[in-house]
């Protein structure tokens, strides 16, 4: 990811005992205010761009900042990734913490985990080419690659349970209602 400003926030590294006990803690207090308050499980997400350069955006999403653009051959200044690519990354870190989530409620232990997407996508679309097609990925491929204590039966069944709990995978599979309005 390309920050603007040079802003970081360092990733703490947290030892295994810490990250269940962050994951353990997160799902005690969430499931204590959805029983609450089924509503409390309701949240809104919002994000702004706005264009800079040749078609590049400037990315906030609560008091983070980034750019996406586009490389040279699509008409971009190649100074981020591009959409796509962080769809993909969304899709990669979403999967890096919902298998997190459930190895913990699982009892399993994963040492590392590295998650790649692949996604095809044809650009006739995009281009006004051929209209007949997607213009997006009409393929994504993940390979989950985890080391860990536990069998490799465990971890298929984790990512199963994985599959049926993300929320950027949601995405990917099934259509969003979505709208836009011009202003």
């Amino acid at each position: 990811m390309t920050l603007l400003h040079d802003q970081t926030a360092p990733v703490a590294d947290v030892t295994p005992d810490e990250r269940a006990q962050r994951l353990t803690d997160a799902g005690t207090a969430w499931n204590e205010r959805i029983a609450v308050d089924a509503t409390n499980a309701d949240l809104t997400y919002k994000v702004v761009g706005r264009g800079v350069g040749s078609v590049a955006t400037e990315v906030r999403a609560g008091k983070h900042r980034f750019l996406v653009d586009e490389p040279g051959a699509l008409a971009g200044d190649d100074a981020a990734a591009s959409p796509v690519e962080y769809a993909l990354g969304a899709l990669v870190s979403c999967q890096v913490v919902v298998f997190r989530l459930y190895a913990q409620s699982l009892g399993l232990t994963i040492d590392e985990i590295e998650i790649t997407a692949e996604g095809d996508l044809n650009v006739q679309k995009l281009f006004g080419i051929d209209e007949s097609g997607r213009a997006g990925f009409h393929d994504v491929r993940l390979k989950v690659d985890i080391t860990g204590p536990n069998s490799a039966d465990e971890y298929a069944n984790l990512r199963k349970v994985v599959d049926e709990h993300c929320p950027v995978l949601d995405l990917f599979s099934n259509p969003v209602p979505t709208s836009s309005t011009l202003v």
